[in-house]
């Protein structure tokens, strides 16, 4: 008999490709604006829209809008919530990482 196996339960929502991208680089920034985002990111402008809509209604980053020279400016950061979030996918990932045979 093969005895069962235990592998930890991965967040979907912070697994999504296009999202654990924005939470690392709002991880490794302090605040960052929505250009910035746009560049690195490498999505469109109405995705990268939606997924900081995610994030922020999951309470998972702060959103500051303001202006400046008369231009709209969106900025970001991650909220303690979301570093929280983070860290317990990384450990999450660390533990499923050592799962698997050598």
């Amino acid at each position: 008999m093969v005895p069962p196996l235990s592998v930890p339960e991965i967040d979907p929502f912070l697994h999504e490709p296009a999202r654990l991208r924005l939470m690392v680089f709002l991880a490794m920034l302090q605040r960052v604006d929505f250009m910035y985002l746009l560049r690195q990111s490498g999505l469109s402008r109405g995705n990268l829209s939606v997924q900081m809509g995610k994030l922020q209604e999951a309470a998972l980053i702060s959103v500051d809008k303001s202006f400046v020279d008369n231009r709209p400016r969106t900025t970001y950061a991650l909220s303690e919530k979301g570093r929280d979030a983070l860290r317990d996918y990384k450990r999450t990932m660390e533990g499923v990482l050592a799962a698997l045979p050598d």
